[in-house]
């Protein structure tokens, strides 16, 4: 008797029917998770990924295998909050058309829209739920969303703000900016805080953080609304990077604000002697515990609050705290966490987004596509993982750009000086072209594309600067095959499209600009597909150097997103740079403009 077989027509419908329910398995798993949120009153976990443009619930607690219910929204996810009754997420997503989305969280879907501006992100919402506020990353502004009249007030701020916080008690904003603002030459240079007074609809006041900070991802306020807590590295710029051992050059930190008085308390840093905490990211809050995720080292801090504040106390009385024997020690103490502070390392790669909830800990790992609760009473960790595929290059290149396992002793990543592969916004004094001359740090995007490499063109393309940055800037040995995956990673960058285009295209004022680009001769040496003619030039900015050293000419290509300008960031913005740096008309031949065209042509430009 011949053994039963399959025709070809079944095994082809057989095929389809299980391909088509793994790939709607697939959708519903978590993918590169960037957001994560416990909804305690309906007992749900959310997970947002911003490479599927999906959100995924599931009920808490999670099942060995959780049924996840996704939904898929009109844009990127970017941020996510939940109603007082738990019923309801609203979300942010769409990046150049952003908008923020309701979700009915039962039946996963969309009921609702309501457009707010440029590339939203951390969306919170009043105590009574129907005022929603959230960044505008790019555009430097937060709105305010009234959720019944669907009416948004926007509220200009400092560049890049990234996280949101409601001072309890009062109709004041904590907005925290990812990265300085201003020249990068000033005496401090430090990202900070923005106080906006809701009822003025303004900024009242700007918390600046200590020298070298950047890097902000998240802000998390104590339950009782004394403290702000804000993660974030710090960066010793002022130092030759001669070094790594003890933060010589990045440290990682957690940044305390006393909310009664608006003002900076001090700052601990989260490294030990000998092993960094790299790319602190998200943070958390609860009476008695403070933590944060490190997404290059793969861990969370978990630390005592209430030993943190005793000991900051103490020192302020007069007592020594670990090596702190003043206030102004604490920022540079590797040993101040001693005894109240665990690490405790994940299974996955890559933790960003963080919540946490009655000893429990989520965290979203976004390079291993997982999900990992941590239960902090035995320290015990579930790990779900969501879609499994094989990186391809560029995948695995972001991971280790984003990795500081690479690194010496794990102080840092390459995403460290270069978040997002742009800009920390700090003049290093690398050893590439001897002491003394600090340079402010590039944008990866286009370097592969623009050689040579470096703003003075002292590496001959980008693929060398990557395999010196590995050796010189992380100071370890790495395969040849790690620093061709980072190159494929850089070369996958793609501009984020300007703020100042108006429904994706130029101004009237830049179209204006545009013509005055190419009659100040700016396309002398700005032209072309990535807007530069890759050749170095003196450009008269030597500041006390040689009269003839020359510097490469950057593209102009999303400079918008880069200030400072010029090789040591002097300029605090495009206009400053035009009006004040360009006296040889180096800069294009501006002379004869009159404000008001120079102010047409600094449109133009930032809207590339």
């Amino acid at each position: 008797m011949r053994p039963h077989t399959l025709s070809p027509v079944i095994k082809w419908l057989l095929f389809v029917f299980l391909g088509t329910c793994c790939c709607f398995a697939c959708r519903n798993n978590p993918e590169k998770p960037s957001g994560i949120l416990i909804i305690d009153k309906s007992r749900q976990l959310a997970i947002s990924s911003f490479a599927s443009s999906r959100i995924a619930f599931s009920n808490l607690p999670l099942e060995e295998e959780p049924h996840w219910r996704s939904v898929r929204l009109p844009g990127k996810p970017s941020g996510m909050v939940a109603t007082p009754d738990g019923n309801t997420v609203w979300a942010t997503c769409g990046e150049a058309s952003g908008m923020v989305v309701s979700i009915d969280v039962t039946s996963a879907k969309v009921t609702g829209r309501l457009p707010i501006g440029h590339y939203p992100v951390s969306p919170i919402l009043n105590v009574g739920g129907d005022h929603l506020f959230a960044c505008l990353r790019y555009a430097n502004k937060v709105v305010d969303v009234d959720l019944s009249t669907k009416t948004v007030v926007a509220i200009p701020v400092m560049n890049e703000p990234v996280a949101l916080a409601a001072v309890p008690g009062k109709p004041l904003l904590l907005a925290a900016h990812h990265r300085p603002a201003g020249q990068a030459t000033a005496s401090v240079v430090a990202a900070g805080l923005s106080v906006i007074d809701m009822e003025q609809q303004s900024v009242v006041k700007i918390i600046t953080l200590p020298n070298g900070s950047t890097g902000i991802r998240d802000m998390a306020l104590s339950p009782d609304g004394k403290f702000a807590y804000i993660p974030h590295t710090l960066g010793h710029y002022q130092l030759p990077t001669t070094q790594l051992e003890r933060g010589w050059m990045n440290a990682n930190a957690v940044s305390i604000i006393d909310l009664e008085r608006l003002a900076w308390l001090n700052t601990v840093l989260l490294d030990d002697l000998e092993t960094g905490a790299a790319n602190p990211w998200g943070v958390k809050v609860s009476n008695d515990l403070l933590v944060i995720s490190h997404a290059g080292t793969h861990e969370i801090s978990v630390i005592d609050r209430h030993a943190l504040h005793r000991n900051l106390d103490a020192v302020g009385r007069g007592d020594t705290v670990a090596a702190s024997a003043s206030l102004t020690d604490i920022p540079e103490d590797l040993t101040f966490l001693l005894g109240y502070r665990k690490r405790i390392a994940l299974q996955g790669n890559g933790p960003r987004a963080i919540d946490l909830s009655e000893g429990l800990v989520a965290v979203a790992c976004y390079f291993s596509n997982s999900v990992e609760m941590i239960n902090l009473k035995n320290e015990s960790i579930q790990s779900y993982v969501g879609v499994t595929r094989k990186m391809n290059q560029a995948e695995r290149g972001e991971m280790l750009f984003h990795d500081a396992d690479l690194c010496f002793q794990r102080w840092q990543s390459c995403a460290s000086c270069h978040p997002d592969a742009r800009t920390d916004g700090l003049n290093w004094d690398l050893l590439n072209d001897g002491t003394g001359n600090p340079k402010n740090t590039k944008s990866m995007l286009f370097a592969h594309a623009t050689p040579p490499a470096m703003i003075t063109g002292i590496r001959p393309n980008a693929e060398y600067a990557v395999r010196s940055g590995i050796r010189f800037i992380q100071f370890t040995e790495r395969p040849e095959h790690d620093a061709v995956c980072i190159d494929a990673y850089l070369k996958s960058l793609r501009p984020v499209k300007s703020p100042y285009l108006v429904n994706g295209k130029l101004s009237e004022a830049a179209r204006r600009g545009k013509v005055l680009f190419k009659k100040a001769k700016c396309t002398q040496c700005h032209d072309g597909k990535y807007v530069t003619d890759m050749k170095l030039h003196d450009v008269g900015n030597a500041n006390g150097q040689a009269k003839e050293q020359l510097f490469d000419t950057p593209t102009l290509r999303e400079i918008w997103r880069t200030a400072p300008y010029l090789y040591d960031g002097r300029a605090a913005n495009i206009l400053e740079m035009i009006n004040k740096y360009n006296p040889e008309k180096k800069h294009g031949h501006t002379d004869g403009l009159r404000q008001d065209e120079i102010n047409d042509l600094c449109e133009y430009i930032l809207s590339l």
